[in-house]
């Protein structure tokens, strides 16, 4: 008894630090793939993501935590990052449609450089919900509010985050797709 006593004080739940990743945290991870300047500072990337520069760094942390990158450089494991993506985002982020059709910017099957690949795919197309959108959809929720200002500031932001899009909620020849196209990108970035 005394043994299993003092195993429970060795492992009170306040020794644990377990983190759980957010949207925000993919966010992140992908803008830190295709980053131009690799002496980003936390302000500078929060401000490229429209969030504050304490979210970025407890992303940071928490990608680091689950081996996505390196901490102290900031540089992404991106053969690790790969096999998440492709066989994990869709568990943990799938897809959620609460918006109904709406005006925003175009995504997964929607987006301009997939749009022709899978003609007439789905109808309507998804969105990413803004109200400088151009194209009316099927909104969906994207891994972080300011997706679609990010995603609209940076092209290789954005191509990656319809990737994402295409392997969370995605049919399997869309996901195979998106998945090549993934790859493609990640190492050549």
């Amino acid at each position: 008894m005394d043994f299993f006593k003092n195993g429970i004080d060795l492992f009170a739940i306040r020794e644990y630090s377990i983190s759980m990743l957010k949207g925000q945290d993919i966010l992140v991870l992908l803008k830190l793939v295709v980053r131009h300047d690799k002496h980003d500072t936390y302000a500078a990337l929060a401000k490229a993501l429209e969030m504050s520069p304490s979210e970025v760094h407890a992303a940071v942390g928490r990608l680091a935590q689950a081996g996505f990158l390196n901490a102290d450089e900031r540089i992404p494991n991106r053969a690790s990052v790969y096999e998440f993506l492709v066989h994990g985002l869709r568990f943990v982020f799938p897809v959620e449609r609460p918006f109904g059709v709406c005006r925003g910017m175009p995504t997964a099957q929607g987006a301009p450089f997939v749009k022709s690949v899978f003609e007439s795919a789905s109808d309507p197309l998804p969105v990413w919900p803004d109200a400088h959108g151009k194209l009316r959809g099927i909104g969906i929720a994207p891994l972080y509010p300011s997706v679609p200002q990010a995603a609209g500031a940076d092209e290789a932001l954005y191509r990656l985050l319809v990737l994402c899009d295409l392997l969370r909620g995605g049919q399997a020849r869309e996901r195979e797709w998106a998945a090549n196209h993934l790859k493609e990108l990640l190492f050549t970035l």
